[in-house]
């Protein structure tokens, strides 16, 4: 991606030397899954340090910072809790921050060993529930802010046609298909007040403790919109059994899963036939998703 910044060990280390000298003794290492948005630092045992990676993710160091404590005081789930917001310095250009670490797997990690995806996916419905039910005071709206999360899927119309022309030249069959859940998830549009969305609701963005959810990272795409993006997990990750649970934990009507599954196609689709280039997991997971969303023709 043009724009992208290298942000290495020793620029992060001279960023903290200087603006935080009391974190001068805590030893700095690079996260394995570092992101895409952000670069990520562990900081000692009990902080990390996040950066964003390119100009288009500037933005979420202080949206971050300031909404996750009010949505943090509402959730049963732990969040991240943004200590300190670091200053452009050292040659490097935009805001940075400070956050406590939370220790746990992935959901993406913790997969190969989980005993119950069906009981992961319930919680993350729960979740979802009751996030988007915390009242929305003045949240930022969703838009070019957050990549449209939480906006209109028509926004990215002209893109998915594109990606269908080119999927109709490999498999005529499974792109009729996927045309007509587009077209379906276009037909109805969000009539409600908007909600608190997280906007990257992906399995690297779940932690598991003992085989349930325990936190919930990386709120950069946060808005107040359609809730239906976050309902792209059903797809990318669970299976049909877990899917039925998610579903009913969620608790939303068939027009709003629908656009959910449009969620999904959209960007499965458009890693698929190479309109855009992501991180690995997503490009090693979007046939997976593809055909859990044409199995349900």
């Amino acid at each position: 991606m043009s724009g992208v910044l290298h942000i290495d060990l020793e620029l992060v280390r001279r960023l903290i030397d200087a603006q935080f000298p009391h974190y001068r003794h805590l030893p700095l290492t690079p996260v394995a899954q570092s992101g895409w948005d952000n670069r990520t630092f562990r900081l000692g045992e009990h902080l990390s340090v996040r950066l964003p990676s390119a100009e288009a993710y500037v933005a979420q160091v202080h949206k971050e910072a300031r909404w996750l404590p009010y949505l943090s005081a509402r959730c049963a789930i732990t969040l991240p809790t943004v200590v300190t917001v670091g200053e452009p310095a050292e040659g490097y250009p935009w805001p940075w921050s400070v956050r406590r670490w939370i220790p746990g797997q992935t959901l993406l990690e913790a997969q190969a060993h989980l005993s119950s995806s069906t009981d992961i996916a319930r919680g993350v419905g729960e979740f979802l529930r009751r996030f988007a039910a915390i009242e929305t005071l003045d949240g930022p709206l969703a838009g070019a802010q957050n990549h449209h999360r939480g906006g209109r899927l028509k926004v990215y119309d002209a893109q998915m046609q594109h990606a269908l022309t080119l999927f109709e030249q490999t498999d005529v069959g499974a792109a009729r298909i996927a045309h007509q859940h587009w077209a379906t998830a276009l037909v109805s549009d969000f009539g409600g007040p908007g909600v608190w969305v997280h906007g990257d609701m992906s399995a690297d963005n779940l932690l598991i403790d003992q085989d349930r959810l325990s936190a919930v990272i990386d709120f950069g795409c946060l808005g107040v919109g359609d809730p239906a993006c976050d309902l792209a997990i059903a797809w990318t990750f669970f299976d049909e059994t877990a899917r039925v649970a998610f579903k009913a934990a969620v608790d939303v009507d068939e027009q709003t899963w629908s656009r959910g599954r449009g969620w999904a196609l959209w960007k499965a689709l458009i890693v698929n036939v190479g309109l855009v280039d992501t991180k690995a997991q997503e490009k090693a997971g979007a046939p997976g998703t593809l055909a859990r969303i044409l199995a349900e023709a």
